[in-house]
């Protein structure tokens, strides 16, 4: 998308926002379910669910260095409002790039209005979400059965389609996409999260689910291949959510500690709390700088599988610091409810969570350092080696 063409859909966007959204929160957080049918509408009109999708099937098409600063804003206000855009986009990216020509086809122009979506079924409850996956596909003529449990399956209640992550061998990951209505298939709710009220994390149950053979996504046993690639951009989203998250709680600090006075003056003159507004301020800088190069790597065709962890990683740390100095600039007042410092509190920690937990960060990029994997020319000496995307298990509440 060209330069004026991006900066009016993003003035759109941000409009909607404050405007529209943000005064759903309290409701939200109150009745911890998010109201479609004053959501939708309002993201369909801005486009909000074909961010990701090539033009050629009514998408935006924007490049993933102008969608990090609309993900960003989206995480300042109602973290299940984030909740709901991130997943949306991140796999309409994904089938935009794993799916074959006549599922993009099929499904792209139906994700760009927010008709149809997609869920990523990862992770569950009885076993790990690598090759100890316990989800089973099964070819039987032309028909795959699709037997298992998935959890904490985002969106779950949105979806017209799951990516299920199954075996189709012993040692054979496969992803195939199952219809939300395919006979076999139930979808219960799990109980509400700490924060990010009202988004769904569903359990599904596969029993002897048939579908087409022609529903995979790739080949058999590419399953881990397409699991990486996902979420490998879908954590520099994260991180763009954690920046975000971390923006908004150093803005209302600022306008905290010139407002509020203690013996005599503002709060914003005493030292300690200049000094973390300071490393709010440090870290903040850190991760923005962070995201552009990831960003800026991945528009030029490169993959980026130790930088994704990184800035992840450093995304969940960074604004958890950010959000427990703005706590302090606050004091009790950030602890109440209502007062925003208290839900950007709660909502920043699905983050540690969401596309991996830290573990998984640390050893994703250690393993691609240890195959040879180097960030930048500059520093490695030699010609840039391309990422090993050494095989990862995505940790709880990961990208389902």
């Amino acid at each position: 998308m060209d330069d004026h063409a991006y900066r009016q859909l993003k003035d759109r966007v941000f409009a909607a926002i404050w405007d529209e959204l943000a005064p759903l929160e309290s409701d939200i957080e109150d009745r911890e379910s998010l109201p479609y049918d004053k959501i939708m509408p309002v993201l369909r009109r801005v486009g909000a669910f074909g961010f990701l999708v090539p033009p050629e099937y009514g998408g935006h098409g924007l490049t993933i260095r102008q969608y990090l600063p609309i993900i960003a804003e989206f995480a300042k206000i109602q973290g299940g409002i984030r909740v709901v855009v991130h997943v949306h986009n991140s796999f309409a990216h994904a089938m935009s790039e794993l799916a074959s020509a006549t599922q993009r086809g099929a499904l792209l122009p139906g994700i760009a209005t927010g008709d149809k979506s997609v869920a990523f079924a990862l992770t569950e409850p009885d076993h790990g979400t690598g090759a100890d996956l316990g989800s089973t596909a099964v070819l039987d003529g032309s028909d795959y059965v699709v037997n298992g449990r998935k959890w904490l399956i985002t969106n779950s209640d949105l979806a017209s389609h799951f990516l299920v992550m199954a075996k189709t061998a012993p040692a054979e990951v496969t992803s195939i996409l199952v219809e939300r209505d395919r006979p076999g298939l139930t979808i219960e709710p799990l109980p509400e999260t700490m924060g990010c009220k009202g988004g769904e994390h569903g359990l599904l149950t596969f029993t002897d689910v048939r579908v087409p053979a022609t529903n995979l996504v790739g080949k058999p046993g590419e399953g881990q291949d397409n699991l990486e690639r996902a979420l490998e951009i879908s954590r520099v989203f994260i991180a763009a959510s954690s920046l975000g998250t971390g923006q908004h709680a150093f803005d209302l600090s600022l306008r905290h500690a010139r407002s509020r006075v203690t013996f005599g003056r503002p709060i914003a003159q005493r030292q300690a709390i200049q000094r973390y507004l300071a490393e709010m301020a440090m870290d903040l800088q850190a991760l923005r700088l962070m995201l552009d190069d990831a960003a800026a790597k991945w528009d030029a065709g490169r993959r980026i599988p130790a930088e994704a962890s990184l800035v992840k990683l450093f995304g969940l740390e960074a604004v958890g610091r950010v959000t427990d100095r703005a706590l302090l600039v606050h004091g009790g007042i950030g602890y109440t409810r209502r007062h925003p410092i208290e839900r950007l509190y709660r909502d920043a920690r699905l983050n540690w969570l969401e596309e991996g937990t830290p573990t998984i960060q640390y050893m994703v990029a250690a393993r691609e350092f240890l195959a040879g994997y180097w960030w930048t020319d500059e520093f490695a000496g030699a010609a840039h080696p391309a990422g090993s995307s050494a095989g990862d298990s995505a940790g709880d509440l990961v990208a389902d």
